[in-house]
């Protein structure tokens, strides 16, 4: 057996990919067993009915690709369909806010569930054991229950804010739902009480019996099909049969002497890329880390790319991504440039005064071999909807699509939504060096970005990169944690920086990270999180 090491937000998974590698499965194996324990143990971060991200490097069989598997919108979408009910846009310009919440809770939310394909599929053609062999940690968590954890029940209590749901009602609007996650009176399950979805392990159990067709052509796409015509539901049975996967390359840049490798659009690797061009022309280091100097620098590189992001990334299906500007190591030093003459980049927003609810999961798999997996998937911040029967939860992604039509990421049949899920790895001399990724929304890349930062320049662990205090700027306004020093936040407000302190003193994004160096690993779970990383 080759040494490996896992590293995700809930010590389950963590646990069980661990068992996977003891066991004689390769990093793939444990990635996926593990991210079906995810869906188990963290339903509303993530499920079979969602989309994501899988990024693979097995240097054992020369395979280094990205398997995309974001969702698409529904056949029956319409540009214009959500037009008529715009309240404001998102602060992050992660979505927007629109009367009756339909692009946020309920039948109307979805795009199409490729997560179980995708699982199915990674298997198949870079895994050693079979969907089915994986799905058994998993059933056994819906059926003999797990503790709710600390981060699993503060994400259901979460209040309403500036115009987003309270996350009470994806738990209880849908009679299926709070079926599962309500007591017999009618309150939520405490921290450390043992919630069951018994219902949601008769489903593992026969997609693990009949295959993953089922859910896409058999019986679990019949009774999803029968529920959304029931309740005016986007999906249909031929969204279902349609929907696939991707296969891209990775996207490159290089970085003092580094060479990193990221996914491509929809995903948010773009992003990462042209931030580490433009902070490639400066001297991070001799800034010092969190400097005023430092945060301005790195901020202004992240409004930036914000910028970009808005009006120049999209579903390269349907947008015309200019990849060669964008990718451009001149066109970084000319936004450098700018940095330095300290000009500020506003980043524009429509009626703002939301946030884009921040939830999803990550999982990071490497071993002492150099073969490595790092993989985000979501639901959003989830639907609400369950089919009653079948346990799951459904995403939310329509969300985040712009309801305005001839933008970027308006609405559009068969369109997926361009998201910041971002898992990239680092090489040095040609060997993977650091694997990084998380969940956090429109804060994923700005986590990504620093935890790189972290090791690259400063020399940093992966626990040391992914703990350290952050900063994010997807607005013209800084957001800092608790642990950015007062003194920093007021020299920041003194050169026209308009700043929030949030009172966490670890905050989202949870960043999760593993790096090989000289043959040994060592991993990094942020803490704001429940998880760990951990080796066999």
């Amino acid at each position: 057996m080759t040494n490996g090491m896992v590293s995700a937000p809930q010590p389950e998974a963590v646990e069980t990919g661990l068992d996977i590698l003891k066991a004689g499965g390769n990093v793939v194996d444990a990635a996926i067993g593990a991210a079906l324990v995810q869906t188990a143990v963290d339903p509303q971060m993530c499920g079979i009915a969602g989309f994501g991200s899988l990024h693979v490097y097995l240097a054992d069989k020369g395979v280094h690709s990205c398997l995309d598997f974001h969702g698409r919108a529904p056949l029956a979408t319409r540009p214009e369909m959500w037009e008529p009910l715009i309240v404001r846009e998102c602060d992050d310009g992660f979505g927007f806010v629109l009367s009756g919440e339909v692009n946020e809770i309920g039948y109307q939310s979805m795009t199409t569930p490729l997560t179980i394909k995708a699982f199915d599929e990674a298997l198949r053609r870079f895994g050693t054991r079979s969907l089915a062999e994986m799905m058994g940690p998993a059933i056994q968590y819906c059926e003999e229950g797990f503790p709710v954890r600390p981060a699993v029940h503060g994400f259901w209590t979460r209040a309403a804010e500036s115009g987003r749901i309270a996350r009470i009602r994806g738990l209880t609007d849908d009679p299926a739902t709070a079926k599962i996650y309500t007591k017999l009176d009618g309150s939520l399950y405490g921290v450390g009480e043992m919630l069951r979805n018994p219902d949601m392990g008769r489903t593992y159990r026969r997609i693990a019996e009949h295959g993953v067709d089922d859910f896409y052509t058999g019986e679990i796409a019949r009774q999803i099909d029968a529920d959304m015509r029931a309740n005016g539901g986007l999906i249909t049975l031929e969204d279902l049969k349609s929907c696939q996967t991707e296969t891209v390359e990775p996207l490159w840049t290089g970085y003092r002497g580094f060479r990193v490798a990221t996914n491509q659009p929809p995903g948010g690797g773009l992003m990462i890329i042209l931030m580490l061009n433009i902070l490639e022309n400066f001297d991070l280091a001799a800034l010092g880390h969190n400097t005023p100097d430092y945060i301005v620098t790195v901020a202004e590189a992240m409004k930036i790319a914000t910028v970009d992001k808005d009006n120049r990334m999209g579903d390269p299906k349907f947008f015309d991504i200019p990849f060669d500007a964008l990718l451009s190591k001149d066109y970084a030093k000319s936004l450098a440039a700018r940095i330095r003459r300290g000009e500020k980049t506003p980043v524009p927003r429509m009626n703002t005064g939301a946030n884009e609810s921040r939830e999803t999961t990550h999982i990071c798999v490497a071993d002492t071999a150099g073969n490595c997996v790092t993989m985000t998937h979501s639901l959003g911040s989830s639907s609400g909807v369950v089919t009653d029967g079948l346990g799951f939860m459904y995403n939310n992604c329509m969300m985040v699509f712009d309801p305005r039509p001839g933008q970027p990421g308006s609405l559009a049949p068969g369109k997926a939504r361009f998201s910041a899920l971002s898992p990239t790895i680092v090489f040095k001399d040609d060997k993977p060096f650091f694997l990084v990724g998380a969940p956090g929304g429109t804060t994923i890349t700005m986590g990504n970005l620093q935890a790189i930062l972290n090791v690259t320049d400063f020399g940093m662990t992966a626990q040391e990169a992914v703990s350290a205090p952050r900063f994010t700027a997807t607005s013209d306004t800084i957001e800092v944690n608790n642990r950015i020093f007062r003194s920093t936040e007021r020299e920041l407000q003194s050169r026209g920086y308009p700043t929030r302190r949030h009172a966490f003193s670890h905050m989202i994004p949870i960043v999760q990270g593993i790096r090989i160096v000289d043959g040994k690993l060592d991993g990094g779970a942020d803490p704001s999180g429940d998880g760990m990383a951990a080796q066999v």
